[in-house]
């Protein structure tokens, strides 16, 4: 993965982030679930132009978007299209890889399927917060590395969760059959 591949229609980065990697320290997990955000819908944070608060999601690719959701969650995305387009891929989920331990004393929580199956669920467990805004994804410290060793499973495509609006876009994809996605599950 390089800064090209993030400077591409942000609905295929989407898709094809499943399966890699995110890292921070000695946490990580694979992604099982993602939701593509791009300026031509209003649900995206871009969709209300180019602010204080958005100013990162128009900026180069391959690089955080991390903002607080609700005042509480801080949720990362990973900025696509090319600089200049408001554009963003939200990590939905991860699969527990590394640093279980310190996953689980971050979350409270003992059962894995829990740890990262949503988008403040991940975050906290891998200890990511609103300092790694704007962070290079390939640079650290949040990465996002291709799998070292991973067979493609078929990817799901469904409706956006959590949002209000532009619900009937199908820019939600799930790995198949991961028990680690967020609920509700795709159909």
């Amino acid at each position: 993965m390089n800064h090209d591949f993030y400077a591409r229609d942000v609905r295929a980065v989407a898709r094809e982030l499943i399966g890699a990697v995110v890292r921070h320290g000695e946490c990580a997990g694979m992604i099982v679930e993602t939701e593509a955000y791009h300026e031509s819908e209003p649900a995206c944070h871009a969709f209300v132009g180019l602010t204080a608060r958005t100013r990162t999601l128009f900026g180069p690719p391959g690089y955080a978007y991390v903002y607080r959701s609700y005042g509480i969650h801080a949720l990362l995305n990973a900025v696509s299209e090319p600089a200049g387009v408001g554009a963003a891929v939200l990590i939905r989920a991860l699969e527990p890889l590394d640093g279980i331990e310190l996953m689980r004393s971050r979350r409270g929580v003992d059962q894995l399927g829990e740890l990262c199956s949503g988008p403040g669920k991940l975050t906290q467990a891998l200890g990511i917060e609103l300092e790694h805004n704007g962070c290079d994804l390939l640079a650290g410290p949040v990465t996002i590395e291709p799998p070292s060793s991973w067979v493609p499973a078929p990817v799901v495509a469904s409706e956006r969760i959590g949002i209000t609006r532009a619900v009937e876009l199908k820019w939600r994809f799930t790995l198949a059959g991961s028990r680690y996605v967020s609920r509700p599950r795709p159909r």
